[in-house]
């Protein structure tokens, strides 16, 4: 019995030669981004803008899609409920409001009046302004430490020419992602840090397995040019490619249609971050190591190839 193959075995399409239509695409993503990023901004979350924090106890399985409705009408703002642990908890986060303490435990006073009786309040909470200021920067370490260490993994296991190819392409990936939050004016909060952090993952993921293929090849064909090289390399992996991102939106796209309001930003995050991820593994990372001098058994090669050495059948 044969298995499933979306894409034909054998199959060989122009990838490498397209390469500048590629970089043009994504330095378009890139400007774009940054222009939205700096002249309309992200919309912040509670976590980075500051707010109020209440985690309640209900007798019955909380109803969160009643909840919602209920507090969404007080007028206070950006309403977050989440169930957590059992049916019967829930955190509710409503951003900050304008005026000193009085303000929030005015805001506190209508949440409870609101929810009315059968209601134990476990914990409140007040995240200030500088709290919000420590977990935005808490968030930006984490990204960049994370690509910084996925620089060094990247270098150890192949070669610093690998690193800096999948650095470019995970850079590409985190800055497109913040753009297209920028666009649609979705909620970015921790829980987007978080499918950053995903989506970086993901994508290395991909790198790595095209990068394992180019360095194969790199031993194995020793007369064949560069970008001929780069472009078998990943077709032959393209399949695996193809079917790996396609079972993992399939999971996605359930969270997003069927998991509520709750995640729906953050699948989303994940559904781009696995698109933009798969094309940056194939149409950035490897051909930008066209660009680079990669060593062939200690031979410097270019994009013509070594043409003095042997072919291995």
């Amino acid at each position: 019995m044969r298995g499933l193959h979306l894409i034909p075995a054998g199959i060989n399409l122009s990838f490498i030669p397209k390469r500048l239509a590629f970089f043009s695409f994504s330095a378009l993503l890139i400007v774009g981004s940054v222009v939205l990023f700096l002249a309309k901004g992200l919309n912040y979350g509670i976590d980075f803008k500051g707010g109020i924090m209440l985690e309640i106890r209900t007798e019955q399985a909380a109803d969160l899609a009643a909840m919602r409705t209920t507090l969404g009408g007080l007028g206070l703002g950006e309403v977050a409920l989440q169930e957590f642990g059992q049916e019967t908890d829930v955190l509710i986060r409503v951003q900050r409001q304008d005026g000193g303490e009085k303000a929030q435990q005015a805001a506190v006073a209508k949440i409870k009046e609101a929810l009315g009786t059968g209601v134990e309040y476990r914990r409140t909470e007040f995240v200030g302004p500088k709290v919000s200021e420590e977990l935005f920067i808490d968030g930006l370490m984490a990204v960049g430490l994370a690509i910084l260490a996925i620089l060094v993994y990247i270098w150890f296991r192949f070669e610093w020419q690998f690193g800096l190819g999948a650095v470019v392409a995970l850079t590409h990936d985190v800055i497109s992602t913040v753009g297209i939050f920028a666009l649609l004016g979705l909620e970015f909060n921790l829980s987007t840090v978080a499918a950053v952090l995903t989506i970086a993952g993901y994508s290395i993921n991909d790198t790595v397995v095209v990068y394992d293929r180019v360095r194969e090849d790199l031993r194995k064909f020793k007369k064949m040019p560069l970008p001929e090289l780069l472009n078998r390399a990943i077709n032959e992996t393209l399949s695996r490619t193809v079917m790996t991102s396609l079972t993992t939106l399939l999971a996605l796209g359930a969270l997003f249609f069927l998991g509520g309001a709750v995640i729906r930003d953050f699948s989303f995050a994940m559904i781009w971050g696995v698109i933009i991820g798969t094309y940056s593994s194939i149409c950035l990372a490897v051909p930008l190591l066209l660009y680079l001098k990669l060593e062939r058994r200690g031979t410097l090669v270019g994009e013509t190839g070594d043409e003095n050495a042997e072919e291995t059948p």
